[in-house]
């Protein structure tokens, strides 16, 4: 197994945003449109450096994936910026239509999604967005578990042809993924090798699966640990081969259970390969105002609710032999 090490804990949306002052300089097709959120974007040092590719577009969003979706035509990379759910929920008709269905080359950028928005509330705390955006034809759903990944995954997005939906937060999490490696969008990372359970992660919750692994280590569990930063395309071959040797899986995702990543590998698994499955997610359930870390306990998203799910689904499995 690799070691990871907490090397410092740091916001996801910086990572967004550090990536994007790099583009700027490296890539002169790259306009960024954010929708009245410059500084929770992370995209100050991009909009100072390059003003004549950052277009502030204010509390406009369907206007702003539209504008977006235009410049595509003329070989521009548009970036667009705001939370998560104003980025999905209330563009959902213009995403569908001008960027989906016409397979437009927009990079729809998230930041404060999921509980960990924290103190702001439900109606600000977006737990339906990946859901939403991989219903979509056409559309490439990417979720980074820390800064450097998210730094890394930003980069790729550029590069990609084709729409994208990128997903990152606004709390400080452990960094924990080497700075220099490689993110090839639709493919996993195994983390930990193991034998008895394949935990799949993705988000915030790829950290929350490590310190479980361990503490199964010291029960004897071996817990194979993967990091699904691409929820669509997702990676079938890497799911079925660690099942196929585990038997049994565990989902955790900072998302509701309905159409989330635990929601894809059990309809993989339900047509090719058909196993045991918890999952560690929203159980059907607006969130409500609070820190962080408290939201993550109350709502099942902490290193014991994946230890737990892990004990359950094992027994599941024991019991089918």
């Amino acid at each position: 197994m690799t070691e990871y090490t907490n090397s410092g804990s740091k916001d996801t949306r910086s990572g967004f945003g550090e990536a994007m002052h790099e583009l700027g300089k490296t890539n002169p097709e790259v306009v960024v449109f954010c929708a009245d959120l410059t500084p929770s974007m992370k995209l100050e040092a991009f909009a100072k450096a390059f003003p004549e590719r950052f277009i502030q577009t204010g509390i406009a969003e369907a206007n702003m994936i539209c504008m977006a979706a235009g410049i595509t035509i003329g070989g521009k990379i548009p970036f667009t910026g705001t939370f998560a759910n104003f980025s999905t929920g209330r563009v959902y008709d213009q995403i569908r239509q001008s960027v989906a269905y016409s397979n437009k080359n927009v990079k729809i950028c998230a930041s404060h999604a999921g509980i960990t928005l924290g103190e702001d509330g439900a109606t600000h705390q977006n737990m339906e967005d990946l859901g939403m955006m991989k219903m979509l034809p056409n559309m490439t759903v990417i979720n980074p578990c820390d800064f450097n990944q998210t730094k890394a995954a930003t980069l790729a997005v550029a590069r990609y042809k084709g729409p994208v939906y990128l997903r990152f937060g606004r709390p400080k999490v452990p960094n924990f993924t080497p700075a220099d490696q490689p993110f090839e969008i639709g493919k996993a990372l195994l983390l930990s090798e193991g034998t008895d359970v394949s935990i799949f992660a993705t988000g915030h919750l790829v950290w929350k699966a490590l310190e479980a692994c361990r503490l199964l280590g010291e029960q004897g569990i071996s817990s194979e640990v993967i990091n699904i930063h691409t929820i669509k395309p997702l990676d079938e071959e890497a799911v079925l081969a660690s099942v196929r040797k585990t038997g049994c899986v565990v989902t955790a995702e900072e998302h509701e259970r309905n159409g989330g990543l635990g929601d894809s590998i059990a309809q993989l698994l339900a047509r090719k390969f058909p196993a045991p499955v918890e999952m560690v997610a929203v159980d059907d359930s607006f969130g409500e105002s609070g820190t962080p870390e408290e939201l993550m306990k109350k709502f099942g998203l902490d290193t014991p609710d994946v230890v737990k799910a892990v004990l359950a689904v094992m027994a599941r499995k024991k019991s089918r032999v």
